[in-house]
């Protein structure tokens, strides 16, 4: 196992994709925010709480706990811009070494810098499909929420996992 403590600190600059990536997510974050504020006086006491897997309401609960879905996004969007911040800590194949740290920092600093606007606009999303419901202006995503979930988050592993295999 490589010691992360001894890995070089690179200065990396950010790539156009991530910046447009953050633009996305934060704009998405921020847009979510004030769709709440907005509407937050026409909720019912009573808005759709949990989805199963077929994406039907199977929990309803007070329109509070819709703060739960800004509050794990602001959380992820932290705990992942810091992490994205310092490649150096996270975890990479024995090949690693001095000649190929700036291509595995880069790859990898860019799949958590997609997972985590991903992860913002999911929880947007989910938000804005339980305000819906719970406002009568649709019956949300339904069946497709699962697997596009599973699908938005999975094809950047997968793709990031597979640059890196091409890092010699």
């Amino acid at each position: 196992m490589v010691n992360s403590w001894n890995r070089p600190k690179l200065k990396i600059a950010k790539t156009i994709s991530e910046w447009i990536w953050d633009v996305v997510g934060y704009l998405c974050f921020a847009g979510s925010i004030l769709f709440l504020l907005l509407v937050w006086g026409k909720l019912p006491d009573e808005v759709p709480a949990h989805y199963n897997a077929l994406g039907e309401v199977d929990r309803w609960g007070l329109k509070w706990e819709l703060l739960i879905l800004p509050g794990v996004g602001a959380f992820l969007l932290i705990f992942l811009q810091v992490l994205e911040r310092f490649p150096e800590v996270h975890n990479y194949p024995k090949r690693f070494n001095d000649s190929n740290a700036k291509q595995f920092y880069l790859q990898s600093r860019k799949m958590i810098n997609q997972l985590k606007n991903i992860c913002v606009i999911i929880f947007t999303l989910l938000l804005i499909e339980s305000v819906s419901i719970a406002l009568g202006w649709g019956s949300g995503f339904g069946i497709w929420s699962l697997p596009i979930t599973i699908l938005a988050v999975g094809i950047p592993l997968i793709v990031g996992i597979m640059k890196q295999r091409k890092i010699k």
